[in-house]
């Protein structure tokens, strides 16, 4: 979804990157067919700058900052680091017109950390229940840790869009009556074979 957003971006005209900020499992680079010589690993190592880090995906007309795939070494920063990160990102972003973040699942100091630069931050679930108690948890914590911002929801996977409506309504019905907060469906996105295929050929399912 997220390498899509950029690619989609990219199309329209705009100048955008994609950040890879699932600092424990990073596999945008992998997804995408990329063998980038420079990532996150050498920014965190101290040897390159984080706006040197980005390299183009040229088949998308966009930039990538990846991760470290594969090694697990970024997971657990110290939270000096991560604001350092943080920082660096909104200095990053002034070169661009959009940038995607795409940050992990679960509620680690790193998700939240980077999800504070996001103007908006968008939740994608499924209709497991165990991804729609996830997506709560992490508008709850979000709200508690005072980050700001709206919360729009994507619904992903979805066999039929109206299991799509009525996944976003449960969510929505929690939110409104523990946290009173009204999260706003931004889309539905289908079950599609084409993008289990376009994984596994290593492109983008729009090119």
């Amino acid at each position: 979804l997220a390498s899509t957003l950029a690619h989609a971006r990219a199309r329209s005209g705009a100048r955008a990157l994609l950040f890879d900020g699932d600092l424990g499992l990073a596999n945008v680079d992998v997804q995408l067919g990329l063998m980038p010589a420079r990532d996150l690993g050498g920014v965190f190592g101290g040897s390159l700058a984080l706006e040197d880090a980005a390299v183009p995906y040229a088949a998308g007309g966009f930039d990538v900052i990846a991760g470290h795939s594969g090694s697990g070494v970024l997971a657990n920063q110290p939270r000096e680091l991560l604001r350092a990160l943080s920082d660096g990102l909104r200095g990053v972003a002034a070169r661009y017109d959009h940038v995607i973040l795409d940050l992990g699942a679960g509620l680690d100091r790193a998700v939240l950390q980077l999800s504070r630069v996001a103007d908006t931050c968008i939740v994608v679930l499924t209709n497991e229940p165990t991804s729609l108690t996830d997506a709560y948890a992490f508008i709850k914590v979000r709200q508690r840790e005072g980050i700001g911002g709206p919360v729009s929801a994507v619904v992903n996977m979805a066999a039929t869009t109206r299991e799509g409506q009525m996944t976003f309504k449960a969510l929505k019905r929690s939110c409104e009556s523990f946290l009173k907060l009204s999260p706003s469906l931004l889309g539905i996105v289908r079950q599609d074979a084409k993008v289990r295929e376009s994984i596994r050929n290593q492109m983008s399912i729009l090119s």
